[in-house]
């Protein structure tokens, strides 16, 4: 029952994660418009302007490699859900064999024992490696996020230091890189809660 409730949360987790997940990819979309937003706007402003669009491509090129990065991270808690529900399966069968060796005798009693202790209890240890595999590789990927979105961070503060040499044009290009600092900060705060959400995933 205990193991049950324990799965039971995992995938409760698992959706939250992909909420995030969810949220995340909504800010990317949203960068990469204001990212081509920018790029206009430097045009605009001519040579004044150069370095502020060359970090507004970099900053597009960031929300592009952020929508693929959590594409594949929603994937990964795709397959995720899949080995937990299998271990969800697999318990229960386990569970029915355990009820039905209790109420059994004789050679009936000797064949459940014998199912359970090695065909069952290896299936459920192969999908358990499975499982914590999987909880490896997503760690690995919500790191490797993590250092993306911090290099975004850069890149908006590098472009709010720019768009003051942009001339005529400084106002709404200072306007423009506020936005992609508030956009990345909350790209950051759904990181943070996903990956609060995945460390009690793979605790449990």
């Amino acid at each position: 029952m205990k193991e049950t409730e324990n799965r039971g949360q995992q995938l409760r987790r698992i959706v939250r994660i992909n909420e995030e997940i969810k949220r995340v990819i909504a800010a990317a979309f949203t960068i990469n418009l204001m990212a081509m937003n920018a790029i206009f706007l430097a045009k605009r402003a001519g040579t004044a302007a150069l370095g502020f669009g060359v970090l507004s491509n970099e900053l597009r090129r960031f929300a592009i490699d952020l929508q693929q990065q959590m594409a594949a991270l929603s994937e990964m808690t795709y397959s995720s859900v899949n080995t937990v529900t299998a271990l969800l399966k697999q318990a229960r069968l386990n569970r029915a064999l355990e009820t039905t060796r209790s109420s059994s005798s004789g050679a009936g009693k000797r064949l459940v024992e014998q199912l359970l202790h090695t065909r069952l209890g290896t299936i459920l240890a192969e999908r358990q490696e499975q499982s914590d595999v999987v909880n490896r590789r997503l760690t690995q990927m919500i790191l490797d996020t993590v250092q993306l979105v911090e290099l975004g961070s850069v890149l908006a503060r590098s472009a709010k230091i720019e768009a003051a040499y942009g001339g005529g044009l400084s106002v709404p290009l200072t306007q423009v890189s506020s936005d992609f600092e508030q956009s990345i900060s909350e790209v950051q705060v759904s990181l943070e809660k996903l990956t609060k959400h995945h460390l009690e995933e793979s605790a449990a």
